[in-house]
C-alpha cells in the first residue's frame, strides 16, 4: 500500500476519533433543552404578575418570561433579563438576590445586574419595568 493512502487513513481516524469530543465541548455550551440556543427575554412588554409577589430588598424569577425582578428598600423596581451572558442559557435558579446559571455557573447580582461569579464576564441585559394597576410590567429597555 502506498504511504499516501496510509497518511489518509491515519488522518481520517484522528479526525473520527476527535469528533466525539468536540461534539461534547458543544454540547456543553448550548441550552439546557439541546437546542443549542436559549429562548430570549422579552422583546415586548409582558405582564409578570402582581406588583406584591416582589418584596422590599427581594428579587423573584419569572422563568416563563425569563426575567428577574428586584425591588429595593426605597420600593424602586429593576429588572434583567435571565439569559446568561456567557453562553446564553437561560437561568433557572434564584439564591436570595443572586442568579444561578444551571450551564456553567456564572452567578450574577439580581439587584445590579452584575456578574458575581464567573465565568460571565457582562453583565446581564436590563429590562425596562413599571407597577401599572398593581401588576409589573416589563419588557426591552425604553
Amino acid at each position: 500500500m502506498p504511504a499516501h493512502s496510509s497518511a489518509t487513513r491515519r488522518t481520517v481516524l484522528r479526525g473520527a476519533a476527535a469528533a466525539p469530543v468536540a461534539g461534547l465541548g458543544l454540547a456543553a455550551c448550548s441550552a439546557p433543552d439541546g437546542s443549542g440556543s436559549a429562548t430570549a427575554a422579552p422583546t415586548a412588554p409582558v405582564d409578570l404578575g402582581a406588583e406584591n409577589e416582589v418584596a422590599k430588598g427581594g428579587a423573584k424569577l419569572y422563568r416563563d418570561h425569563n426575567v428577574v425582578v428586584s425591588r429595593a428598600e426605597d420600593g424602586t423596581l429593576k429588572a434583567y433579563s435571565t439569559i446568561c451572558t456567557h453562553a446564553g442559557c437561560p437561568i433557572n435558579k434564584l439564591r436570595g438576590t443572586t442568579l444561578v446559571c444551571p450551564c456553567h455557573g456564572s452567578e450574577f447580582d439580581a439587584v445590579t445586574g452584575k456578574v458575581v461569579q464567573a465565568p460571565a464576564t457582562e453583565p446581564l441585559t436590563e429590562l425596562s419595568v413599571k407597577a401599572a394597576k398593581g401588576r409589573i410590567v416589563a419588557g426591552p429597555a425604553d
